[in-house]
């Protein structure tokens, strides 16, 4: 469905990181640097799952598809920056924000309820383990995937429609490297108290929610480790969950600090600063968290490239 501009603004001006013509160039280096170690390092996390057959576990078939909304999250946003600094226009069209706003919306939910799907994983592994076989057998964990990609085209559809019924001002210059919602609420100029209130709730019920499956579940999951005689036994069961709490609290600590930067900073552009950490760091980092503290990928990476080479 194409959305209606009820305004008459046919494109947005996306200011960035900075406007310093002397700070492009190395602008332009980082971020394709962190671009090509994110895609080269969540493709090499998929290959080596793929490849071995040993990996072709729930935990695994999970960190499979987060590998895979890492690369799209990134690739909504980075490429498009990239463009503008190398073509030295900022200029994206009404159309290309709300599908810019729409698949990062998909990605971002499908990230968030991921994690909260491995958190269940890592619930039922170490809370009830004699029953995992049985409980995450192969049909949960194509319905759990399944329940995932839906939830997130609803959100992402949610939001897009939203956005899409905002009016907007002559002022379409967004303090950002990316169609941000919020920054994309600001320059409305209709009445956005309803719009508001509605975003909100969205970002309510689809983060709180992940959120709190997650927290419940880790609560549980220290409550039988504790239990656990041994100091071996505990540990043993603790670094079954090491990487996937590691990857929660950098998605969502980072995603935290960028909402508190905005809140409290009155600078529009240190949004967009602290905004790198959540949608490009993050995802840079996955993969070297799932390989340097899984001894199973470790394990499946000296195959892949002993058998290349």
């Amino acid at each position: 469905m194409e959305p209606k501009n009820l305004t008459g603004v046919s494109e947005f001006l996306l200011l960035g990181l900075s406007e310093d013509p002397e700070l492009q160039p190395l602008l332009f280096g980082m971020f394709l640097s962190m671009y090509t170690v994110t895609v080269l390092g969540n493709l090499l996390i998929i290959l080596t799952i793929s490849s071995d057959p040993h990996l072709h576990t729930p935990m695994y078939f999970f960190i499979w598809f987060l590998s895979f909304a890492d690369i799209g999250f990134t690739s909504t946003t980075i490429p498009k920056m990239l463009l503008n600094i190398h073509t030295h226009l900022r200029i994206i069209s009404y159309v290309g924000c709300l599908n810019q706003l729409c698949f990062l919306m998909f990605f971002g939910c499908m990230d968030n309820l991921l994690l909260t799907v491995m958190a269940y994983d890592r619930f039922v592994a170490i809370c009830h383990p004699l029953h995992y076989p049985v409980i995450i057998n192969t049909y949960m964990c194509g319905l759990l995937i399944l329940v995932s990609f839906f939830l997130s085209v609803l959100d992402s559809q949610l939001h897009y429609l939203m956005m899409s019924l905002l009016t907007f001002c002559t002022e379409a210059e967004i303090p950002h490297f990316y169609c941000d919602p919020s920054q994309l609420l600001k320059l409305a100029c209709t009445d956005k108290a309803t719009k508001n209130l509605l975003v909100y709730c969205v970002g309510a019920i689809f983060g709180g929610v992940p959120v709190s499956g997650i927290l419940f579940s880790y609560t549980r999951i220290i409550s039988s480790i504790l239990r656990i005689p041994s100091s071996g036994g505990r540990y043993k069961a603790f670094s079954t969950c090491g990487s996937h709490l590691s990857v929660v609290f950098l998605f969502y600590g980072t995603g935290i600090g960028v909402y508190l930067s905005s809140a409290v900073s009155t600078s529009l552009k240190s949004g967009a600063a602290t905004s790198v950490m959540y949608s490009v760091v993050t995802p840079m980092l996955n993969p070297f968290i799932y390989s340097l503290r899984n001894k199973d990928i470790k394990r499946a990476l000296q195959k892949l490239f002993s058998r290349s080479a």
